[in-house]
C-alpha cells in the first residue's frame, strides 16, 4: 500500500506520548531489551534498521557497550531527530544515524556484528530481498534479531484489516511469519526462532486507546490539535479490531548467518 502520511512532528509527538522518548513503536526500552534477550553485545557493529528518532540504538549504546551502533531510516526528519536524541543522551562518539534510500544497504558485505530492528521490517514489502540484504551486511556468525508488526495468515485482508490500513496511511508491507521464516531461510540464514507478541500487543493497543481518549486527551489536543488526535483515535480503533481478531500480529525474530 502507498505511503500517505510521513513520521512529521504531530505523528511523532503522539507516538512518543504514548510509547516513550525516541520510541514510534510500542515497548520502549523493556521491549528493545527483549528482542535482545541472552545477547551479549560488548564490542559489537551493531546497525539499527529502521532506526526512528532513536530510542534503541541510544538504549544499546547505554546498556550494552557495542563498539558501535549505526542507525539507518528513510524519513530524514526522524533521523535528525534521531542524532538530537544521541547527543542529549551523551552517546552520539558512538552512535550515528543516516537517512538512506529505500533499496539495497549502503554498506559492505560483512559490514556488521548484529542487525537489530523494532517494527520497521512491516514496511518493506518484499521480505525475501530484505533478508538477502541483511544476510550480506551480517559478518559470519552475525545474529539478526529483531520485532515486527505481521499479518495473522496468508488469506486475503478482510474489510477491517483494509480499513486499518487505509486510515493509518504508512505504507505497510503486511506478510505472515510464514513468509519471513521462508525468506531468512532461504537467503541463507540458520537458528531462526519466532516468538509471538500478539496477545501483548493487543493488550497494549486497548490500553494505549483509553489514554487517547482520556488522560493524554488535554495535553495532545493542545500539542497536535483536535482533528488530528481525533483522526488517531479512529486508527486505534481499527488496530484494535484487527488485533483481537489476531488478523494483524506481531512477534520477536532470531537469525544467524553460519
Amino acid at each position: 500500500m502507498e505511503q500517505t502520511q510521513d513520521y512529521d512532528d504531530n505523528l511523532v509527538t503522539l507516538l512518543e506520548a504514548l510509547w516513550g522518548d525516541g520510541y514510534l513503536s510500542p515497548g520502549g526500552n523493556d521491549e528493545t531489551a527483549m528482542v535482545l534477550q541472552q545477547m551479549h553485545l560488548g564490542g559489537a557493529r551493531v546497525l539499527d534498521l529502521g532506526c526512528g528518532t532513536g530510542g534503541s540504538a541510544c538504549f544499546i549504546a547505554q546498556e550494552y557497550d557495542p563498539a558501535e551502533v549505526v542507525g539507518v531510516d528513510v524519513e530524514a526528519g526522524v533521523v535528525a531527530k534521531a542524532t538530537a536524541n544521541a547527543a542529549d543522551a551523551g552517546v552520539a562518539d558512538r552512535v550515528t544515524f543516516l537517512a538512506i534510500e529505500p533499496g539495497p544497504l549502503p554498506f559492505p558485505d560483512g559490514r556488521f556484528d548484529v542487525v537489530f530492528s523494532k517494527d520497521a521490517i512491516v514496511h518493506i514489502p518484499d521480505k525475501h530481498a530484505l533478508a538477502r540484504e541483511l544476510f550480506r551486511v551480517l559478518a559470519p556468525g552475525g545474529v539478526f534479531a529483531a520485532s515486527d508488526w505481521m499479518a495473522g495468515s496468508d488469506e486475503p485482508p478482510s474489510p477491517a484489516l483494509r480499513h486499518y490500513e487505509a486510515l493509518e496511511g504508512l505504507g505497510f508491507g503486511l506478510a505472515s511469519p510464514d513468509v519471513y521464516f521462508a525468506a531468512l531461510r532461504a537467503a541463507g540464514f540458520q537458528q531462526i526462532s519466532y516468538r509471538d507478541r500478539t496477545p501483548w500487543l493487543c493488550d497494549k493497543t486497548h490500553h494505549e486507546l483509553d489514554e487517547l481518549d482520556g488522560r493524554l486527551r488535554p495535553a495532545l489536543e493542545a500539542s497536535v490539535g483536535r482533528e488530528f488526535l481525533d483522526h488517531e483515535v479512529d486508527v486505534w480503533r481499527a488496530l484494535r479490531d484487527v488485533l483481537d481478531t489476531a488478523e494483524l500480529g506481531a512477534g520477536h525474530w532470531r537469525a544467524v548467518r553460519p
